[in-house]
């Protein structure tokens, strides 16, 4: 099945972000689980939060996914929606 992951960074958190978007693009990397993977924008173009297509059997392997996530680890999130998604065009 296919999983929209849409965090949303707190507010100020950008340090957070940078000092560990290394780790989490490793761990992206890690797995055949993410399809697609980008940082959302604020209205100023820094980032602010995450967008990652993934393709995982179920629900529990959605979370495992986040469980891992470095920047999960970090705090860096305000929230997370894992939302199944269909594929229509692309």
């Amino acid at each position: 099945m296919k999983v929209a992951l849409i965090a949303k960074d707190k507010p100020g958190a950008l340090d957070i972000r940078v000092a560990n978007r290394p780790d989490h693009v490793a761990y992206l990397k890690s797995t055949p689980a993410v399809e697609q993977a980008g940082p959302l924008l604020d209205a100023e173009g820094a980032m602010c939060g995450s967008l990652i297509i993934l393709e995982v059997a179920d629900m529990a392997e959605a979370e495992a996914f986040v469980a891992g996530d470095p920047y999960g680890k970090a705090g860096l999130f305000a929230s997370v929606e894992l939302i199944p998604w269909n594929r229509v065009i692309g």
